[in-house]
């Protein structure tokens, strides 16, 4: 994913609609995203993961991963053109 695809270069690239957020928004998409290739069937089952440190692999140390609520709040404001441009380089890189 990370070679082939360069989606990590494309999700920096992406914007939401947050008033001074927290944390930036390729960090609040980036457990999503692997939320859904891991095929995690809901938000509650990815709260169960972010808790227990399940994705502590992803981030850099001593940084602090988002919540659920962040995660949530973040996919209802974000820019759908960023996504969709990622899906259709994805789709048509492969």
């Amino acid at each position: 994913m990370k070679n082939v695809y360069h989606i990590e270069n494309e999700i920096k690239k992406l914007r939401d609609g947050r008033v001074n957020p927290k944390y930036k928004t390729s960090s609040v998409i980036l457990p999503a995203l692997l939320g859904f290739l891991l095929r995690i069937q809901s938000l509650n089952e990815l709260k169960f993961l972010l808790k227990e440190n399940e994705f502590k692999n992803i981030f850099l140390k001593n940084t602090n991963q988002p919540g659920i609520d962040t995660i949530r709040d973040t996919l209802k404001v974000i820019e759908l053109d960023g996504l969709k441009f990622i899906f259709r380089h994805t789709v048509k890189k492969a």
